[in-house]
């Protein structure tokens, strides 16, 4: 029935004004916006004291063309006692696993100093994130996803800002990963395995990224399903794998990782301890995030996402050293899944938002930039006892020296070959490490050789001391020992607030100072310890507690005052 002249017209809805489309360089701001971010994360200064051994055992490599076996730097390395089975396979490996690392480290630092090598680093990790974002990409096509999956994995990568050899092996089994997605350039993997087996001994972590990929491709064969590549893959994977063991050690890496199970060194070690994955931090978020948006997915999963997930989460909660893994593969199959099950994220982005997300970029740049420690192309020295060093060598000291542990690569680098090491990082001898404990707490004879035995039994004549753990705050007792009026052996000719220096027999024409002073370079140690690194304030509270132990119960409280008024 045709409607009739006086009718009125249906209401006709107002057309959808579409959201302004974002201006074309809106997102290669914000990739600039973000390298410049992960620069300002990453270009912390060289803390990390292990960096004085990489050096001088690159240079030493370099000059003699030899390994250096047997260890020219410390004079308890070789020491033929065992602690358990292997202890000597463990020592070989840890001096001559990172060669060809050390090398480069070595070469980059005389050419351009630590500039050089603070720019190295930043330059592997942003180049980690980057191939995290861009493996998240070739999933999922979508920007923001790549985006927010390099963004996890910088925010994980950031806790391993030390420039070491193990970079290395976070940037190619990164590559690694990139490879096997795309299937292209297939065959670069067997250089890169002898490369990285000669670098760090990280590279059996590519055997077990290679061996997931098989894993998937044996399943869909199992399910008749076309595999691509197959027959290169397994081909690729042997050829590797055999490559791998052109390096000093073969295929002992899986032996020494065992082995360092039972060493007391490795297990007292802050890194390899197990990670408090409960706590609130980046890598519980790629942990759990990666495996909640894998079961919102699991329709669409491929086998290799369960694998890699079920394999890199397991070895991430072995050791704090390995929660970089999940920066890796979290932040991949977190980027990949999640968002696409989330309603929001099918829609168009408008404009404002990208604008937004540029601007909180730029606001994260300014906070990193505002803390202080980013673009500082330099090494920590407020940490290392350069003025005991100077003092040591101005006198051609050659005596016999305890140190403490992370001091001994920086005092080699100094003072070697007039002086070696009594322990370093590396951890050579337990035998060593053990007496090592027991001098520098100033044990009693109470179950075996006490302090002043152990200093006897080493010919020790030189203490190089700090007065505290750097995370712990305990406070070293030989160093608050020593620092009694009434003790005569040990003669302290040399105090600041990095250091201490005792000495038996002080050099000729040095006045010995007055012991007290000890405490005083202890206290500001302390001081200057929470300067620079204000989430650290323990040492306040060890010196409270020493001060307590004693009986000076004003400078206990005053310490403990200053402890709460720092402490979070």
């Amino acid at each position: 029935m045709p409607p009739r002249p006086n009718s009125p017209k249906a209401a006709t809805p107002p057309a959808a004004v579409p959201a302004a489309a974002p201006p074309t360089w809106i997102r290669p701001l914000l990739l600039g916006l973000t390298a410049v971010l992960f620069l300002t994360w990453f270009s912390g200064e060289v803390g990390d004291t292990d960096i004085w051994l990489h050096l001088m055992t690159g240079r030493h490599t370099l000059e003699t063309r030899a390994l250096t076996v047997p260890d020219p730097f410390s004079y308890t390395s070789n020491l033929a006692s065992t602690a358990y089975h292997g202890e000597a396979k463990t020592r070989y490996f840890n001096l001559t696993s990172e060669w060809l690392a050390q090398i480069l480290m070595y070469v980059i630092h005389a050419a351009t100093g630590f500039p050089g090598l603070v720019l190295l680093r930043a330059a592997i990790l942003i180049a980690f994130c980057g191939l995290v974002g861009l493996m998240a990409w070739w999933r999922t096509n979508g920007f923001y996803r790549s985006l927010a999956a390099a963004i996890a994995a910088g925010a994980v990568a950031i806790n391993f800002q030390q420039s070491r050899p193990f970079l290395v092996t976070f940037l190619l089994l990164a590559v690694t990963m990139a490879i096997l997605e795309r299937r292209r350039w297939m065959w670069a993997l067997v250089p890169v395995f002898i490369f990285w087996a000669n670098c760090h001994g990280g590279f059996f972590m590519g055997w077990v990224m290679l061996g997931a990929y098989c894993g998937e491709a044996l399943i869909r064969r199992l399910r008749k399903q076309p595999v691509e590549g197959e027959r290169q893959l397994w081909l690729v994977t042997i050829a590797s794998f055999l490559a791998s063991g052109i390096n000093p050690n073969g295929f002992r890496i899986i032996e020494i990782m065992l082995y360092y199970r039972g060493s007391s060194i490795q297990s007292s070690n802050l890194e390899w301890q197990y990670p408090a994955f409960w706590e609130p931090s980046a890598y519980s978020l790629v942990l759990f995030g990666s495996v909640v948006a894998l079961l919102l997915s699991w329709r669409r999963t491929r086998p290799v996402d369960w694998i890699l997930y079920f394999v890199f989460a397991a070895a991430s909660l072995l050791a704090v050293r390995n929660t970089i893994l999940m920066g890796l593969v979290g932040a991949v199959l977190l980027g990949a899944y999640l968002p696409a099950n989330l309603p929001a994220w099918k829609r168009a982005v408008p404009a404002a938002a990208e604008f937004a997300a540029a601007g909180l970029v730029a606001i994260a740049i300014m906070l990193a930039l505002h803390g202080g420690s980013a673009f500082q192309l330099r090494a920590a020295e407020w940490l290392l006892p350069t003025q005991a060093a100077d003092f040591l060598k101005a006198h051609n000291v050659s005596g016999r020296m305890f140190n403490t542990y992370e001091n001994g690569g920086y005092l080699v680098w100094r003072l070697w070959p007039a002086e070696r090491d009594f322990i370093d990082p590396r951890g050579l001898s337990e035998e060593a490490y053990a007496d090592y404990g027991r001098i520098l707490y100033y044990a009693d004879s109470n179950g075996g050789k006490s302090a002043d035995e152990l200093l006897a039994k080493y010919g020790i004549q030189v203490l190089v001391l700090d007065g505290f753990d750097r995370f712990t705050g305990k406070i070293h007792t030989l160093a608050a020992a020593l620092s009694d009026p009434s003790q005569k052996e040990w003669k302290l000719v040399q105090a600041d607030n990095r250091s201490i220096v005792f000495m038996r027999q002080p050099p000729p024409g040095v006045q010995p100072l007055n012991n007290l002073q000890a405490l005083q370079s202890i206290e500001s140690q302390c001081q200057q310890q929470i300067e620079h690194d204000p989430k650290q304030p323990a040492c306040a509270r060890g010196i409270a507690d020493f001060y307590t132990l004693i009986g000076e119960k004003a400078r206990a409280a005053q310490w403990m005052a200053y402890y709460d008024s720092r402490s979070h």
